[in-house]
């Protein structure tokens, strides 16, 4: 006859043990944050990856971005003179510090807590990041914008986002951030990370990305503003042409016509800004004009998908002409002349009215800002 098996008398209250609470409460120290980013890289397999594509020197220091737990941290002292580690988080900051506390390399680590983006951060040789996807797009051009950018940066960024860094004139995902950052940087596409490769998972793939910023005679000489103000037009939507994309949004025409009269003030160049008579106005709407636009003027009618930045800025602009509605506005001579030189710039020098921003190179875009810029028309 078999025995009833009984319950040792530990055994009992083991589950209930107050140390068993406590013990499971050190395993879990705190919950992550994923609203700003928190996903920890787990897989010591990538983090000694991502290192060693830094190609880091014994007297380098590294900027690292979210440092979370410190497991890449660790790793980079191995090999780096000394690590900035930029953390947002207070209990991340202390955590990490934890991990070299009472080590050698404590003195040879730096937190500081902030955000990124507003820290004036000090002089630095690298950038390793395992990037807040929230941070992405601020944190590249933070860095290329540098007085003295890093030799290279190592970024872990959202799959579709490292996608869009390294895209192609005519691919898909080929937008104004893909211009901009390959304008001012080499960039390469290392690898790709699963997201069971982090704690906790998030809901995306990731892919890791080298930033080599251009140096001396390779790093173009134009003003950052007035290359980034013409893209934003530019890409107002991607696959519209030119024309359409210039000639085409009022929001547009009234920012470049201020601009123009800003420039023409700043040089002491006299504009006439007197009405139209009615026999001289032309219809900005491109009413009457479709045989010479082939109807380009009426394109995506029923969505107006013109950024707020253009519609905010003409609002602003009629207000301070005194004018309330936005129809049956005077048309003026100067207003003329802005859209002649447009389409000049357009038509007649770069010959770019009918080839759309999404199949556009750099060269292409250097033309044309390099011909407004003659005809007066600045977009700083």
């Amino acid at each position: 006859m078999g025995k009833l098996k009984s319950n040792k008398r530990n055994s009992a209250s083991a589950g209930s043990s107050p140390y068993s609470k406590a013990q499971a409460a050190t395993n879990n120290v705190f919950k992550f944050n994923t609203n700003v980013g928190q996903h920890i890289l787990k897989n010591p397999g990538v983090a000694e990856a991502i290192v060693a594509k830094a190609n880091l020197k014994p007297t380098d220091t590294v900027l690292e971005v979210g440092p979370g737990t410190g497991n890449l941290t660790v790793r980079i002292l191995e090999k780096a003179k000394k690590v900035i580690a930029v953390e947002l988080d207070p209990r991340m900051a202390a955590e990490v510090t934890k991990r070299v506390q009472g080590k050698p390399e404590q003195k040879r680590l730096e937190v500081l807590l902030g955000d990124v983006i507003k820290t004036e951060l000090p002089p630095f040789d690298v950038c390793i990041s395992n990037t807040p996807y929230q941070i992405s797009s601020p944190l590249v051009f933070k860095l290329l914008a540098l007085p003295n950018p890093p030799r290279t940066s190592i970024l872990m960024f959202q799959r579709e986002f490292a996608l869009r860094l390294t895209a192609r004139p005519g691919d898909p995902l080929y937008c104004r951030l893909s211009v901009n950052a390959q304008f001012f940087s080499k960039i390469t596409h290392i690898m790709k990370v699963g997201k069971n490769n982090f704690r906790p998972p998030p809901q995306v793939e990731s892919s890791v990305v080298r930033i080599e910023p251009k140096m001396g005679a390779e790093r173009p000489g134009v003003s950052w503003d007035e290359w980034d103000g013409m893209l934003r037009i530019c890409f107002v939507r991607k696959n519209r042409t030119m024309r359409a994309s210039w000639l085409g949004t009022k929001e547009v025409l009234a920012m470049v016509e201020r601009n123009y009269k800003v420039w023409c003030s700043a040089n002491q160049i006299p504009i006439d800004d007197s009405e139209l008579g009615e026999d001289e106005e032309m219809d900005l709407d491109g009413g009457g004009e479709e045989d010479d636009w082939g109807g380009i003027m009426e394109v995506d009618e029923e969505e107006d998908d013109t950024p707020a930045f253009f519609k905010e800025e003409a609002e602003r602009i009629l207000k301070e002409n005194g004018v309330k509605t936005k129809s049956k506005k005077k048309k003026t001579r100067v207003a003329e002349l802005v859209k002649e030189k447009i389409r000049k710039v357009l038509e007649d020098v770069t010959e770019l009215a009918d080839k759309r921003a999404g199949k556009c190179d750099e060269n292409d875009f250097l033309r044309l800002l390099s011909a407004f810029n003659d005809e007066g028309i600045h977009f700083a």
